[in-house]
C-alpha cells in the first residue's frame, strides 16, 4: 500500500521540470519582528511594541483574504516577557492558515526559568526543522543557537558564545554583538543534511532563520560567512529569508537572494508584512505597509 509520504512525493515529482523547477504556484506569507510588548515606545529606536497587536490583527485580515499554503513569522513574536505571548498568539491563532514560526533573540527575553519552554509555546518541535511544499525545501536554522542569551546559564552554549564573540570582535567585524548569534557544530551538520536530502529529492531550497548573513551587516549571524560558503556550493538553494534587522536589506549572492524582510514592530501606525509567491523561475515579493515589493529571477540548479 502506498504511503501519504510516497503518493506526496510522486506528485511533487511530476510537477517538478528540469532541475527541481516547479510548475506549482506557492504562495505563503511572512512576517517579521512584530515584537510585542506591553511597554512604551522606544522612541530612539522607532518601536512602538504595544501597537504590533493591531498591527497583527490588520495583516491577519489581508492574509486571511488570500490562498496561502501557510504564515511563516521569522522570530521576535516578543519583545519581552513570557506573559507576552499570551496576548499576541490568540491574534495568530485566527489565521485559517497554516502557521510556522522560528526563533529569534527577543523571544529568550525571559526569565531564565522559562528559557527552555520558548519552542513548546509556539507549537514547535524543535527549534530548527524543516518542511516541504509543492517542490520547496524550507529548512529553518535556530541562529539563537550558541548565543549569550538562549542557551540555559550553565549550558556550554554560552561559554562557546562568549569565545566566537571576542574573536568577532578581535577581527573587527561589524557583527560582533551581544545580541547575534550562531549555529553549534551539530546544526550546521543538520543543515549539510537536510540541504542533501532536497538535492536527492530534486526540491528547491529557501532557508529561513531570524538573522540575515547577507549583505555584511551589524545585525548578521557570527558564522554568515559560514553558511553562505556553503549555499554557494549548493545549486538548488534559491532564497534565504530573515528579520532581526527592521530597516530590511537585500543582496543576490551565487544566485542566491537573500532577503532583510522589514521589521513590523517599527513606527506607531505603519505595518510590514509580505506575501510571497514561487512559480518556475519567478519569485514574486508583494509589500504591505513598509516592506517593499520585489520581483526576483530564481537561478537553475
Amino acid at each position: 500500500m502506498l504511503s501519504r509520504r510516497s503518493v506526496l512525493a510522486a506528485s511533487a515529482a511530476l510537477l517538478a521540470g528540469p532541475a527541481g523547477a516547479t510548475t506549482e504556484r506557492l504562495r505563503f506569507g511572512v512576517i517579521a519582528d512584530p515584537q510585542y510588548a506591553e511597554a512604551p515606545p522606544n522612541l530612539t529606536l522607532n518601536r512602538y511594541y504595544a501597537n504590533s497587536l493591531d498591527k497583527m490583527r490588520a495583516a491577519v485580515a489581508v492574509l486571511n483574504a488570500e490562498d496561502l499554503r501557510f504564515v511563516v513569522t521569522l522570530g521576535d513574536i516578543i519583545d519581552r516577557d513570557i506573559a507576552s505571548y499570551d496576548k499576541i498568539l490568540p491574534i495568530y491563532r485566527m489565521l485559517r492558515h497554516e502557521t510556522r514560526f522560528l526563533l529569534g533573540n527577543h523571544d529568550f527575553d525571559v526569565a531564565p526559568e522559562f528559557l527552555g519552554r520558548t519552542a513548546g509555546l509556539l507549537g514547535m518541535e524543535a527549534p530548527s526543522y524543516d518542511f516541504a511544499v509543492g517542490g520547496i525545501r524550507f529548512v529553518v536554522l535556530d541562529g539563537n543557537d550558541v548565543s549569550l542569551f538562549a542557551p540555559p546559564p550553565d549550558d556550554p552554549r554560552r561559554r562557546l558564545a562568549a569565545e566566537r564573540l571576542e574573536r568577532a570582535k578581535a577581527e573587527n567585524r561589524p557583527n560582533a554583538k551581544p545580541w547575534n548569534g550562531s549555529l553549534s557544530d551539530a546544526q550546521f551538520a543538520w543543515l549539510e543534511q537536510r540541504l542533501a536530502a532536497a538535492r536527492a529529492e530534486n526540491q528547491r531550497v529557501v532557508v529561513l532563520n531570524h538573522y540575515p548573513v547577507a549583505p555584511e551587516n551589524p545585525h548578521n549571524l557570527w558564522d554568515a560567512n559560514r553558511l553562505t560558503a556553503l549555499f554557494a556550493n549548493r545549486p538548488h538553494v534559491i532564497a534565504y529569508f530573515n528579520g532581526h534587522n527592521h530597516a530590511g536589506n537585500y543582496a543576490e549572492r551565487d544566485g542566491i537572494h537573500y532577503v532583510n524582510f522589514r521589521g513590523m514592530v517599527d513606527t506607531p501606525d505603519s505595518s510590514a508584512f509580505a506575501i510571497v509567491e514561487i512559480v518556475g523561475d519567478r519569485l514574486e515579493i508583494q509589500g504591505f505597509g513598509r516592506e517593499p515589493s520585489r520581483s526576483l529571477n530564481l537561478k537553475t540548479a
